[in-house]
């Protein structure tokens, strides 16, 4: 609580929400535009990229990469369906602010957030996200059937996830697992193609390590961890250490049996080639967690970390190259 003066010089307690929510009413158009797009998260959507991975790991039996009136409608419904889950997403990354508004403000990082932070109105906040959701599932139909039924279920997800299922320890972590999986699979739905379940099960996996790890990072950061994220008090370093550890190797194993064994990659093993940038990455990855840089936010990692970047461009350049030339 805050005190004002009244008209007749009385102390009067204003609301911390309502004190907060001051800088939004007093700032211009543009201002309140940027706040809202801060809002929607964009440095994240980086995620929603998984949807081309069905594109780059069926190129040698879908279409000929070299014949562009036969590749060209496969990557306009590729950036379609990326394009469709930036919306999806945004509008869910929306409603979680909205409802964790009192925790987010009390989060050394997180209260810096539009909402939290009150430069950005609850009232815009909501409608923007009834808005959004609505046009990217429309969207999403207007793909195919069985696209917008995955988009669908992955804004379910999401609203789950933010209403009740981070609350469940465990669950919370493969809820947000089973996001990038639907992201995969939507992918492939996109662009009508078969994809190996190997690759969805390597998904699954790499999302597994990538959230197991920001929790940790979270867990080691921050004091009272349970006072910003309930089920953060559940966790301890060991146990996710050992989590980690579990899914670090399985998700090797898996990656290296996909890159045999998949009917859609060549059948010279070449994109055996490959299974040194994921075992790169994934120890790259632990080495900034346990260093406390940026572990915690695994779209800053690519953003900021040149090796990790770099290394990620490697991964796709060779297999891409390797599935053009094997064909």
């Amino acid at each position: 609580m805050t005190r004002e003066q009244t008209a007749l010089g009385e102390p009067r307690l204003v609301a911390a929400t309502e004190a907060a929510a001051a800088p939004a009413q007093r700032q211009g158009v543009a201002a309140t535009a940027r706040a809202l797009f801060l809002a929607m998260r964009p440095r994240q959507w980086l995620k929603n990229g998984l949807v081309f991975l069905a594109l780059i790991f069926s190129v040698d039996r879908s279409y000929d990469p070299l014949d562009a009136g036969e590749w060209w409608p496969f990557v306009w419904r590729a950036l379609a369906a990326f394009a469709i889950f930036c919306v999806i997403s945004a509008a869910g990354y929306l409603i979680n602010d909205i409802r964790d508004l009192e925790a987010d403000r009390l989060h050394p990082r997180k209260r810096r957030r539009p909402l939290a932070a009150g430069t950005l109105d609850l009232n815009l906040a909501v409608g923007a996200a009834a808005l959004l959701s609505l046009t990217g599932l429309s969207a999403g139909f207007l793909v195919n059937l069985e696209f917008g039924t995955i988009a669908m279920t992955y804004f379910a997800l999401t609203l789950a996830y933010s209403y009740f299922l981070k609350q469940i320890v465990l669950i919370d972590l493969m809820a947000v697992a089973s996001g990038f999986v639907l992201r995969a699979l939507a992918g492939a739905l996109a662009i009508d193609v078969p994809i190996s379940p190997w690759l969805y099960l390597c998904t699954m996996l790499g999302a597994l390590f990538l959230v197991i790890n920001k929790r940790r990072s979270e867990l080691a950061a921050l004091e009272g961890a349970s006072a910003h994220r309930s089920t953060l008090g559940d966790y301890t370093l060991p146990l996710l250490d050992q989590m980690s550890a579990v899914v670090t190797a399985a998700t090797i194993l898996a990656y290296s049996l996909y890159t045999f064994s998949a009917a859609s990659l060549p059948d010279n093993d070449a994109m055996a080639f490959t299974i040194p940038f994921v075992i790169y990455g994934l120890f790259r990855y632990l080495y900034l967690v346990h260093k406390h840089e940026l572990g915690g936010s695994p779209e800053e990692v690519l953003y900021r970390d040149r090796p990790m970047a770099l290394n990620i461009v490697a991964w796709l350049a060779v297999s891409a190259l390797i599935l053009i030339a094997y064909r």
